[in-house]
């Protein structure tokens, strides 16, 4: 793949596109779907060790692709496994991103809906936020990283200072004991805490990109270790002020933790919003950058150009946000495609990367 100089992004801006990728629904929804599953205060372990396996996978990404540095994981996999092989495990990466890109959309309309504009349809949120994140995709991935770079540091400062303003209701004890059932609950919680980190896939598309495509790993270890952060930081604030039974209980539970404060004589007495705004930017990120990867592959499987591709996805889009009845059926349609992750993301890049060695190796001793 030929890239243009104005597309390539520095290794700072790849690791702030990881981040945001990575940063999405997990912030509102992470501390009780690992509580679930842990039962434990230990939730905190899980979310890190979460992290550690993310970023283990990422290293074999970024190994993968570095094995072809002018080609996206949509050209060279068919090199590695044949054209119809490769044809159809990129259709499925396709096919994962666009519903990941309607599962974004149909996540911040319920939110939107629920905590802000009570009353406002599905689609006409929808509608909105898709076509303002359709504006972005046709400047290219340069413009996509620059509003990256721009919206990281706004959600670290506001994100840092809701999360620590909540200090008044952290109570220690609400994480104690630490490893009281054992190490079992925290290890079968890892599955559920890596959903959170899906979006460190996005290196199988951006690494040709790079201006230095050497420094990929260290690109993608800077970007996973943000999001690590922050989501300890969430579990850890939500567990001591909400308790694990009380986080179980509610279907947004960091919202209900920003809500359940206030501080008198101020501007803002309320919190929620600053957050709100916060998470919607990264949804929004969320949306562009796995919509561009869609539209991408589908440019790149069938040689075509990619502006008319997102105006067709624009609808298909649409559409699967739609899907989702209510608010049960979407959680299930994250934990479809967190589950579709591990293989698709996790297992697919590795046997690619054996096979790929192992050809190499051939191609060697045949020489």
């Amino acid at each position: 793949m030929k890239v243009d100089a104005k597309d390539r992004i520095t290794v700072a801006q790849t690791a702030v596109i990881v981040t945001n990728f990575l940063l999405g629904t997990g912030i509102l929804t992470l501390p009780r779907t690992s509580v679930e599953k842990v039962k434990t205060p230990d939730v905190w372990l899980t979310v890190l060790l979460g992290g550690l396996v993310a970023i283990i996978v990422s290293y074999i990404m970024v190994k993968l692709s570095r094995g072809y540095p002018d080609k996206t994981f949509y050209e060279y996999n068919r090199e590695i496994v044949g054209k119809w092989a490769g044809g159809l495990i990129s259709l499925l990466l396709i096919c994962y991103f666009l519903a990941i890109s309607g599962f974004q959309i149909r996540s911040v309309t319920e939110v939107i809906q629920f905590f802000l504009l009570e009353g406002t349809p599905i689609w006409a949120s929808a509608t909105v936020f898709l076509w303002c994140g359709f504006y972005l995709l046709l400047g290219g991935i340069n413009p996509i990283a620059r509003l990256f770079e721009l919206i990281f540091p706004i959600t670290v400062i506001i994100f840092l200072l809701v999360a620590f303003m909540s200090i008044g209701l952290f109570d220690i004890d609400n994480l104690r004991p630490v490893l009281g059932k054992g190490i079992i609950p925290v290890m079968q919680g890892i599955k559920t805490t890596t959903f959170a980190y899906t979006g460190i896939e996005i290196m199988l598309i951006i690494v040709p990109f790079m201006k230095q495509p050497e420094k990929a790993f260290k690109a993608v270890l800077i970007g996973t270790v943000f999001p690590i952060m922050f989501y300890m930081i969430t579990v850890i604030m939500v567990i001591g002020a909400l308790s694990v039974d009380g986080v179980v209980t509610r279907t947004w539970p960091t919202i209900d933790l920003m809500r359940s404060f206030e501080i008198p004589g101020l501007i803002f007495e309320r919190f929620e919003s600053l957050l709100l705004v916060i998470w919607i930017m990264q949804i929004y990120t969320n949306l562009v950058i796995s919509y561009y990867a869609a539209a991408l592959g589908l440019s790149q499987l069938f040689k075509k150009d990619i502006k008319p591709i997102m105006f067709g996805l624009l609808p298909v889009v649409y559409l699967i946000a739609m899907i989702p009845k209510n608010v049960n059926q979407v959680f299930q349609v994250g934990d479809l495609i967190g589950n579709s992750a591990i293989y698709l993301c996790g297992t697919v890049p590795l046997l690619l990367l054996l096979i790929s060695k192992a050809r190499r190796k051939k191609d060697e001793a045949n020489h």
